[in-house]
């Protein structure tokens, strides 16, 4: 009986309160939004068609709004996060002709630097809501994007900016 009651509490609190990922071979970690699920291999590949699909995404059952996270093999350990988010912007404009930034900045998440470039864009397939957040991890680039068609962004806002503040990097 108390080993039951255990695993009810157990698996209720962690899915009242959503459970923290830790991105793989890293330290770091957050907490998305309770609702969000792991997204299948099939839909990752149906929403990403393209050869630079994320490893890991976590989303909305609408699949609508989504966070991609991972890193890259990509040192970025010099290179001044300033002249790093001038490139990923650069890069969100060749993809994505048009885009409107809303907020593009270095900025502190639990003591850790980070560029943080929120953006709306017209796409082919839907108008999008975008945060990015890139840092340097052990001589790799981890990115973080929390990505939304722009008609549901205001039902996850709240939850999405709460999940950004949750990132921490362990010891």
């Amino acid at each position: 009986m108390k080993i039951t009651l255990f695993f009810l509490v157990f698996f209720y609190t962690a899915f009242s309160f959503g459970s923290q990922i830790e991105i793989p071979n890293t330290n770091i970690s957050f907490t998305p939004p309770k609702e969000f699920k792991f997204f299948s291999k099939q839909i990752i590949k149906a929403k990403w068609p393209r050869s630079r699909a994320p490893k890991w995404v976590v989303g909305s059952e609408s699949t609508a709004t989504s966070i991609a996270y991972g890193v890259r093999p990509i040192d970025i350990s010099t290179v001044p996060l300033e002249q790093l988010m001038a490139q990923l912007k650069q890069s969100i404009y060749t993809t994505a002709p048009g885009a409107k930034f809303l907020i593009t900045e270095v900025t502190q998440i639990n003591g850790k630097d980070w560029i943080y470039l929120e953006v709306t864009a017209n796409t082919v397939n839907a108008d999008i809501h975008n945060i990015m957040l890139a840092t340097s991890y052990q001589k790799q680039m981890v990115l973080l994007n929390f990505n939304s068609v722009k008609d549901e962004f205001p039902l996850y806002e709240e939850a999405l900016r709460t999940s950004i503040q949750s990132i921490s990097f362990g010891d």
